[in-house]
């Protein structure tokens, strides 16, 4: 496999994804949206009808919980790029030119694994450090320490962060190699989020303690396990034979 034609279909679609309006949307403001509304929420709860402030014992579950939230918006955002990038070009009849190329599946999936893989990385980590300095200003009364940077904050968003995009992404890849509508292939793709979301669920009700380390490293070795066993069914499931002479 070459990974310089896997750069050169990513570099593409960078190009291509620069243009779509929606794309740039669901990078910028999601991430910041959920990075700003957090911290307000927190404030905000905490001052209702005089109170002083959410104690420091409920602000240590609701915060591991917090951070895990962008596991959400880590199965969230690829969704829309990964799902463009297969099922928008069939239907734009920009796909059969690249599938006609010498380049092998594997240097296309890789290519456009990629391209769906960094972008929404980038936008996490970013809306993520704004989170963590606002959440602290926000905390720091209570606990009376920066509750961030920690160790759990790294394995959520430096490890199960992307084992989640990549994840989203051979997924959206399944999907993607099935229909043949944009919009059919987001609402499945985006399926994807709800285990996250009742881990998230039972993180801020206790229930599955997120501030326990152990427990985001078992977690994160579910999803490795996952993304290696839906690696074996993206490469098995796209066939640029049936694409190109089946897929309408």
């Amino acid at each position: 496999m070459r990974l310089s034609k896997s750069w050169i279909i990513a570099s593409k679609d960078f190009k291509i994804f620069s243009k779509k309006n929606y794309v740039i949307y669901s990078l910028v403001v999601v991430p910041l949206i959920v990075s700003f509304l957090l911290p307000i929420v927190i404030e905000f709860a905490g001052h209702r009808n005089g109170a002083s402030g959410i104690p420091a014992s409920e602000l240590t579950i609701l915060l591991p919980a917090f951070t895990f939230f962008y596991l959400i918006i880590a199965g969230f955002i690829p969704t829309t790029i990964a799902s463009y990038s297969l099922v928008g070009e069939k239907v734009e009849k920009s796909l059969e030119p690249l599938l006609a190329t010498p380049t092998t599946d594997s240097e296309i999936l890789l290519g456009k694994g990629i391209a769906a893989f960094l972008p929404p990385i980038g936008a996490i980590l970013g809306g993520a450090t704004i989170f963590m300095v606002l959440m602290d200003l926000v905390t720091y009364g209570t606990l009376g320490y920066y509750y961030f940077p920690n160790w759990n904050a790294a394995i959520v968003l430096f490890l199960m962060v992307p084992l989640a995009a990549i994840l989203s992404v051979e997924w959206n890849v399944i999907i993607s190699a099935r229909v043949s509508d944009v919009r059919v292939a987001q609402q499945i793709g985006i399926l994807l989020v709800l285990p996250f979301g009742v881990i998230y669920v039972a993180g801020e009700l206790d229930l599955i303690p997120l501030g326990s380390t152990s427990n985001l490293l078992i977690i994160a070795g579910i999803l490795l396990v996952v993304d290696l066993l839906l690696l074996y069914v993206a490469k098995a499931t796209f066939r640029r034979e049936e694409i190109l002479t089946k897929w309408k």
